[in-house]
């Protein structure tokens, strides 16, 4: 029965990454058939991030009234209906409203699974839990092109992913009792309800999260790898462009291996995790990702330097986001984990949100060749942040 739960997430998490990519690629069609300008996505992407981020500050305490299992199935059938919502959207601004239960579902589904499996399962999972996420996310776009190149528009694309988050829904649904019997063989209390010494938990809130020894640690470090994956993300491409003089096309095309990184990486991290614990994870995909920033710094013929830091700066980032998440119940207990983790989850939103567009900025008004020394700066502050965690809570 844990292994038919077990699956169960595996295919949530390939859902979850489904709608991620979806904008993006079919941004150019909807604005044109919308009347809405191609700057105007970006309205959209805040609106969902800005819903994610409130919807993973209330995850503690929605999923200690309804656990785990409840709040992932009403998440993603929220986000099904927001799916279904946009393939029949006839405006921009019907658009900006539907991102608002979107983004409420996308926080509520990773907040909620992250820590369930952090809890109940050993890291390896969750290194290819978030590698089956790129699975997903890799593949969103592919159903996209499908329907544009089938004359079907982008309705029809978000309508087929939409299709696949209603069955996932249903399948959930159905699964409910399997999450109520999943426990961990030493837990004798629920510790979704209960404190340390088994009474009723209350949400911590905010405060609560800050207060706590090592907490503001961890959550500067989930701000900075999501500031470093998505700048590389966003700016990667441009970089290539604008920082070596490689070919639109070329670069489109490079960029991809940053991706093929951090999936081919979340995969092999799950079996190195069989062999080292999170914090020595977390310090291998620092390394890489160090190691990544100075190769793309080295005068290498042909480009080679930029397209090797690139993939390596990927495979580095792979293990980092996962193991982080793994390792917040074992600092800080499993009564605190499911507040600590959403407010991980906002934080990881929010460097998200800003921090590529103030590369832009520096991007456009100094100069794009800071792009690795971008990426050193939040690198050194998670390492310190990631040192300075081992020595309170290690």
């Amino acid at each position: 029965m844990a292994s038919l739960l077990l699956a169960v997430i595996y295919l949530s998490f390939i859902s979850l990454g489904l709608p991620d990519a979806l904008l993006g690629a079919a941004w150019p069609t909807m604005s044109q058939d919308l009347g809405a300008p191609v700057s105007w996505a970006g309205g959209i992407s805040m609106t969902i991030s800005a819903a994610t981020i409130c919807s993973a500050l209330m995850s503690d305490r929605v999923t200690l009234r309804f656990g785990a299992g409840r709040v992932t199935a009403v998440s993603v059938g929220l986000t099904a209906a927001a799916l279904m919502g946009f393939s029949i959207a006839p405006n921009y601004w019907t658009l900006i409203a539907l991102a608002i239960p979107y983004g409420l579902g996308a926080g509520g589904v990773d907040a909620a699974l992250n820590n369930y499996v952090a809890i109940h399962y050993e890291s390896r999972h969750m290194s290819w839990l978030h590698c089956m996420w790129g699975v997903g996310a890799l593949t969103g776009p592919y159903v996209m092109g499908y329907a544009l190149s089938h004359g079907q528009g982008w309705p029809w694309g978000y309508r087929y992913i939409g299709f696949i988050q209603i069955a996932l829904t249903a399948v959930i649904i159905i699964s409910l009792p399997l999450w109520k019997a999943r426990r961990r063989p030493q837990t004798t209390v629920s510790t979704a309800a209960s404190d340390a010494n088994g009474e009723p938990r209350k949400p911590l809130g905010i405060r609560g999260v800050v207060a706590i020894k090592g907490a503001s640690e961890i959550l500067l470090m989930f701000l900075c790898y999501c500031a470093i994956e998505s700048t590389c993300m966003l700016w990667g491409s441009t970089y290539m462009v604008m920082g070596h003089g490689i070919g639109k096309a070329e670069a489109a095309s490079w960029i991809s291996l940053f991706f093929i990184g951090i999936t081919v990486g979340r995969a092999l991290s799950g079996f190195l995790t069989m062999r080292l614990a999170d914090h020595q994870m977390i310090r291998l995909g620092q390394a890489l990702i160090l190691a990544g920033i100075v190769i793309m710094l080295l005068p290498l013929p042909h480009h080679i330097g930029v397209f090797a830091g690139l993939t390596i700066i990927g495979l580095g980032c792979a293990p980092v986001y996962p193991c982080i998440i793994h390792s917040t119940p074992a600092y800080f207990g499993e009564e605190n984990s499911q507040a600590i983790v959403g407010v991980q989850m906002a934080c990881a939103y929010v460097g998200t949100m800003l921090m590529p567009p103030l590369f832009g900025l520096i991007a456009q008004y100094v100069t794009v060749d800071l792009f690795p020394c971008f990426l050193l700066v939040f690198l050194a502050l998670m390492v310190a942040m990631h040192e300075s965690l081992r020595r309170k809570r290690g």
